[in-house]
């Protein structure tokens, strides 16, 4: 995790002058598809035969949107895909490609906890601030034989615009009534005015947070945990089962999205049905501009994604992602055809 994070710092600066090189993609945004896109670009960067370059900054989806909307990148992440409002803001349009997918967990710093399981009720109430202690009843009652200390809940959230927060918050609106009549749901969000909630850029500033907090809770990419072993809570998902994280139980929420797409590409899961099914897990989207001004920049980005699609899902469980159905990648690679150069 301390390389990757270390990439990200070093491909900071590139951002900018890297976007005019015919050999360089430069692309910055969702921190939650952060270590799979850095493993990914670090391999086709060093085995494509057309000394292509791709590098990718990791700030958050919001950042990256409005990246791409200045033009200071040749492409952007997010995993809050595009809403119509920001498509109509990207001059000569937009493609949006869902390239990996992920959940998002709840994890948790808990000395002596090796196994918590959360239920809906308990982690809505947690992130409303209305669970204040660990050893509150509503914790405790899906716990038992476990010994929940009385300590008081610190809570962290991002404080960036996030992908993750969207999804989050998303699925707490479609199943707790109080959370979407009080912060509701979005990219960022006004968070209950509590003393224990603390905000933390990106996914892996959540993660360092939690792991440096007793009695921290929090939600992030499952990538992250599994990278940082950071304990993540089961969670009771809409059929009333308690599921772990974990390529499996992933894909079985995205399987009833994947024949949802619109006519962006855009397709969400709140709270997935199925026994088995994690109850939050989503898309992430890479964005490029549909027209751009040279030929090589598009056949290298075509490679790149190529690349993506095949080798790079092969790849996705070992960093903690779920791999896209084969109808959801043969959907990507139609869209991508929309991708063209000037006089094309």
């Amino acid at each position: 995790m301390r390389t990757i994070l270390r990439a990200a710092v070093l491909t900071a600066g590139l951002i900018g002058a890297a976007s005019a090189q015919a050999d360089t993609l430069v692309g910055s945004g969702a921190s939650f598809p952060f270590p799979i896109y850095s493993a990914w670009f670090k391999d086709f960067s060093s085995n494509n035969d057309m000394g292509v370059r791709v590098d990718y900054q990791s700030k958050g989806s919001g950042a990256g949107i409005n990246d791409l909307n200045n033009k200071v990148v040749d492409y952007a992440g997010s995993d809050a895909a595009m809403t119509d409002e920001e498509i109509a803001k990207v001059e000569g349009g937009v493609v949006l490609l869902p390239m990996t997918a992920g959940e998002i967990v709840i994890a948790y710093n808990l000395k002596g906890v090796d196994q918590l399981k959360l239920s809906r009720e308990a982690y809505c109430q947690i992130f409303l601030g209305n669970v204040e202690k660990w050893n509150d009843p509503i914790v405790a009652k899906t716990n038992a034989g476990v010994k929940l200390p009385d300590t008081k809940i610190t809570t962290v959230v991002r404080s960036d615009s996030s992908g993750t927060t969207f999804n989050f918050t998303n699925h707490l609106a479609d199943i707790c009534p109080d959370f979407k009549a009080g912060p509701g749901a979005g990219k960022s969000v006004q968070w209950p005015g509590v003393p224990n909630i603390v905000k933390a850029p990106k996914n892996d500033g959540v993660t360092a947070t939690i792991k440096q907090t007793p009695g921290a809770i929090g939600y992030i990419e499952y990538g992250y945990a599994k990278l940082t072993k950071t304990p993540t809570a089961m969670l009771e998902n809409k059929a009333g089962n308690f599921v772990e994280a974990g390529s499996e139980a992933g894909a079985a929420a995205l399987a009833s999205a994947s024949g949802d797409f619109d006519g962006y590409m855009r397709a969400f899961v709140t709270d997935p049905s199925g026994d088995q099914s994690y109850p939050m897990a989503t898309f992430t989207w890479m964005l490029f501009y549909k027209q751009y001004d040279s030929k090589e920049k598009v056949e290298a980005i075509k490679a790149m994604l190529e690349y993506c699609l095949t080798k790079g899902q092969d790849a996705a469980d070992k960093y903690g992602y779920i791999p896209l159905p084969e109808a959801v990648i043969t959907k990507v690679r139609a869209e991508a055809e929309k991708i063209g150069a000037a006089g094309m």
